[in-house]
């Protein structure tokens, strides 16, 4: 397996763990509380109390830390060292108890790491399984990680056919070197920021608070998902339907989901048959 920081020198890989390191600066305990209200409602938990989490690709360590908040002991990886750094610092900050949240590095890919975790009530991975390179087979991989009975929360890419092919070519662009990431945020900035009044304005809604709000989705920064979704590479996406087949012919029920008619992530929530 290609190191991580050679495939971002080669313009194969957008630095996922630079970014969530930036984000860390923003976290607040507003943040905190959103991501864990959102665990919560989408898995349909007020608590997670004598539960094991598996954070699939941490990233930052937000939803990790809210799982550990909620009472899951928490093993937490991800394929970035940086992101890896980033998870652990978060812990430094806000838990209480390093023993019952766990960080390592590790690949979704790596069936022979993967092979040691062992099963967890709770498998989650939130917009990590379309960057890996190998969606599918990282798909394939995670399923066996859920215990009889367990749940896979997972959020993937909606494919727009046509529209999603011109989206993989802005993130090669952005990946390709400093220049083409500063052409690229020059132009699509201002064209987020257009798009995002035009429909404030004929839905009738204050423009602002699509700013000052934003926090309430999930915690998260809009800067930061602004730069994710420019640079996100690799990237690939999966309509709902077919996400939906792949997991119910390996045992799985799907009990929530949370569609988007556009760009972003649909969001979907499995429980394993046992």
């Amino acid at each position: 397996m290609a190191d991580f920081s050679t495939e971002i020198k080669h313009s194969k890989r957008f630095a996922f763990g630079e970014n969530w390191s930036r984000f860390l600066d923003v976290v607040d305990e507003d943040r905190i509380q959103e991501a864990v209200t959102s665990l919560q409602k989408m898995l349909g938990k007020e608590r997670l109390d004598g539960l094991t989490f598996l954070d699939v690709g941490s990233g930052s360590g937000l939803f990790s830390l809210a799982a550990w908040r909620l009472g899951a002991k928490v093993y937490s990886f991800d394929y970035d060292s940086e992101s890896v750094a980033t998870t652990t610092e978060m812990r430094r900050r806000y838990c209480r108890d390093e023993s019952s949240w766990k960080i390592e590095k590790g690949s979704v890919l790596d069936t022979a790491y993967l092979s040691r975790l062992g099963r967890f009530d709770i498998v989650y991975s939130w917009g990590v399984l379309h960057h890996t390179g190998n969606m599918w087979q990282a798909m394939e991989n995670i399923s066996p990680l859920a215990c009889p009975n367990g749940w896979l929360f997972i959020a993937l890419y909606n494919d727009q056919d046509f529209i999603s092919k011109i989206w993989l070519k802005v993130k090669q662009i952005y990946c390709s070197g400093r220049i083409s990431r500063l052409f690229v945020i020059l132009i699509f900035f201002p064209f987020f920021s257009v798009m995002g009044l035009l429909g404030d304005v004929l839905r009738k809604k204050n423009p602002l608070r699509r700013y000052t709000e934003y926090r309430q989705s999930r915690g998260m920064s809009l800067y930061h998902d602004w730069i994710d979704w420019l640079g996100g590479y690799p990237y690939e996406t999966a309509k709902p339907e077919v996400v939906f087949d792949f997991y119910t012919e390996r045992g799985f029920v799907m009990t929530k989901l949370v569609t988007r008619q556009s760009l972003g992530c649909n969001e979907f929530v499995f429980n394993k048959i046992a």
